[in-house]
């Protein structure tokens, strides 16, 4: 079984990603708690997270995932800039475990020059840090893979395996695989025997176990680009084959794959892009899957 589904916007409230979610024929959702581009974040109303609940429920439209701020630093070696990200980072965790929200996915982030080891190692204990301040909450942390673009770390599955063998909490914390970013990043996924080397790799460095979610994003730059653009699926350099792979593959059965294709004001995207993913699934022609969809 495998659960499709798209960043949702929360304009008018968090539970309006729900309602946009079931609009679009999804069945999982991805959304943001909070304005990701401002520090500051306005509380949750206590009838606005009812019915964020409520929503998921009658809609069907489970898990539910949250992306974290992209303001989040938790790499950073300066140090104002890592204590108000860690701040950030542990009022998040409080939003989903308030909304029920199981995870929270985020970027590792920038060393800024410090290097790849020791942004690693702020990540590591930024982690620990909000974690063991909440130690009875059940949002678990997925750390998303990068497209290694400026000086980001988390493009390296060793990247992945460091930070979480680094921690004292792993065990509450995840991956969410973006097979853009992995593209990008250098491996590639466009053939059977491509796609199964490179699972075999992640899953010696860090283990697939550790997968929780997926972006399912095509690449608008070839191989190797480490330039995080997304493209509808099947438009870009990664094509639909992997897209097939993935969605064939049972070790992911049961995992939320989100898109976060390009969108303008209405779902009709995400709508065509649900149709390419469950043609692909179905064995059906495209044209017929996406007529279903419109």
């Amino acid at each position: 079984m495998k659960l499709l589904g798209a960043h949702m916007s929360i304009t008018g409230g968090v539970d309006n990603a729900v309602h946009r979610a079931s609009e679009a024929g999804c069945d999982a959702v991805q959304l943001f708690t909070r304005n990701s581009n401002q520090w500051r974040a306005r509380p949750l109303d206590p009838d606005e997270v009812a019915r964020f609940r409520s929503s998921q429920i009658e809609k069907g439209i489970s898990p539910a995932v949250a992306h974290g701020s992209y303001l989040i630093n938790v790499a950073s070696p300066d140090p104002a800039l890592f204590r108000r990200s860690c701040l950030a980072l542990g009022e998040e965790l409080d939003r989903c475990e308030t909304l029920g929200i199981p995870f929270l996915v985020i970027h590792p982030g920038s060393h800024m020059g410090a290097g790849e080891a020791e942004g690693i190692a702020r990540v590591a204990s930024a982690l620990d840090r909000v974690l063991e301040e909440r130690p009875s909450h059940k949002v678990e942390i997925l750390i998303e893979t990068t497209a290694g673009q400026g000086q980001c770390v988390g493009h390296r599955f060793e990247h992945l395996r460091d930070i979480l063998g680094a921690m004292r909490s792993e065990g509450r914390v995840g991956i969410c695989v973006d097979t853009c970013h992995v593209f990008a990043a250098g491996y590639d996924l466009r053939t059977a025997e491509t796609y199964e080397a490179v699972m075999a790799d992640f899953d010696r460095v860090v283990g697939i176990r550790r997968v929780k979610a997926l972006h399912l994003n095509d690449c608008k730059k070839d191989l190797g680009c480490r330039v995080d653009r997304h493209e509808h699926i099947g438009r870009g350099f990664l094509g639909l084959e992997p897209f097939r792979l993935l969605l064939a593959d049972l070790r992911l059965d049961g995992l939320p794959m989100l898109l976060e294709t390009p969108k303008g004001t209405d779902l009709k995207e995400d709508r065509e892009n649900l149709a390419v993913l469950r043609s692909l699934m179905e064995d059906r022609p495209l044209e017929a899957v996406k007529q279903e969809a419109r």
